[in-house]
């Protein structure tokens, strides 16, 4: 299994080199003491209310990208304080990652409080997600009604699809926005058929174009 060390102090004094020294030889033995393969340590000196920390978007990084397993820190007060520790806590349990900590000898267990944060934050999203989606729908929907064939404007849909999806249908973001649609059901319509575009994308194009027209 592969863990992340992260080893946290709060201030640039120089006797805290040796805190995040000893952080890292007692994680690296809690470590060994379960079996996990180290693959990073990460050492960083940070405010832990600061949640714009180098040593926090790597360990993210990794936690994304990597498949790690677990994450090991000295107390959960390392990870950070505040809203940034319960931010990161989230983080870290949507990717599917375990705490350990040394003063918890393994397996960090969440309070009561700190876990129903966490279940209200999980419920949060999964609505937002859902309001995305209906948003998206509605203005596909909306943009069919009003003339949009995709099958006919939109091209490389299927199992074809690729590079050329970002070479955004200018005509038919025009003909959509003359049709009355915001740049948001415009961007929501888009992305309904395959195209990672903006709100702000759909707005920048149209205005290039309305340029270019003059």
């Amino acid at each position: 299994m592969k863990a992340v060390i992260y080893c946290r102090v709060s201030t640039e004094k120089e006797a805290q080199e040796t805190s995040l020294e000893r952080q890292r030889i007692e994680l690296e033995r809690l470590a060994e003491q379960y079996g996990f393969q180290v693959v990073k340590v990460i050492m960083e000196q940070a405010s832990g209310y600061e949640i714009e920390r180098d040593g926090v978007l790597e360990l993210l990084h990794f936690l994304k990208e990597e498949a790690i397993d677990a994450v090991l820190i000295q107390d959960e007060t390392r990870l950070g304080r505040g809203n940034a520790r319960i931010a990161l806590l989230h983080c870290i349990q949507k990717e599917g990652a375990k705490l350990y900590t040394v003063s918890h000898n393994g397996e960090m267990q969440l309070s009561e409080a700190d876990s129903m944060v966490l279940n209200i934050l999980s419920i949060v999203e999964e609505y937002q997600r859902k309001i995305h989606n209906l948003k998206i729908k509605r203005g596909m929907q909306k943009a069919i009604e009003r003339g949009y064939r995709p099958e006919r404007n939109l091209k490389n849909l299927g199992d074809h699809a690729g590079r050329e999806k970002m070479e955004l249908p200018i005509e038919e973001i025009v003909r959509l926005r003359r049709n009355g649609l915001t740049f948001a059901e415009i961007a929501a319509t888009l992305r309904g058929f395959g195209y990672e575009v903006s709100k702000a994308t759909v707005h920048r194009r149209y205005q290039e174009y309305s340029q270019d027209m003059q």
